[in-house]
């Protein structure tokens, strides 16, 4: 892992949305189907979206391990998709731009 300059020794997070996409982030939504505390047989669902980092995803499987320490609805299943929406490859600054007709 590479060392950083960061005062922690640790690379910085992504401050903005546009950082995190071309750092390799991506769109995860979760669907989390969940039991009703007080009816055990009534299903719920709870819709979860951040950025995270496919194929890992360490920010989703911090949020069940937290649902599952404190969240009193035992979770059923979890349903979720990731979309990366840029990549470093697809994005280009652009300084000037010429016509020609």
């Amino acid at each position: 892992m590479p060392k950083s300059n960061h005062p922690a020794g640790r690379t910085p997070a992504p401050r903005s949305e546009t950082e995190m996409m071309l750092k390799g982030y991506g769109l995860t939504t979760a669907e989390m189907f969940y039991h009703m505390p007080d009816y055990a047989h009534v299903l719920n669902t709870f819709v979860w979206q951040d950025y995270d980092l496919a194929p890992d995803h360490p920010r989703l499987f911090r949020f069940v391990e937290y649902w599952q320490s404190e969240i009193e609805g035992a979770l059923h299943s979890v349903r979720f998709t990731h979309r990366k929406l840029i990549g470093p490859g697809e994005w280009r600054n652009v300084t000037g731009e010429f016509t020609l007709h």
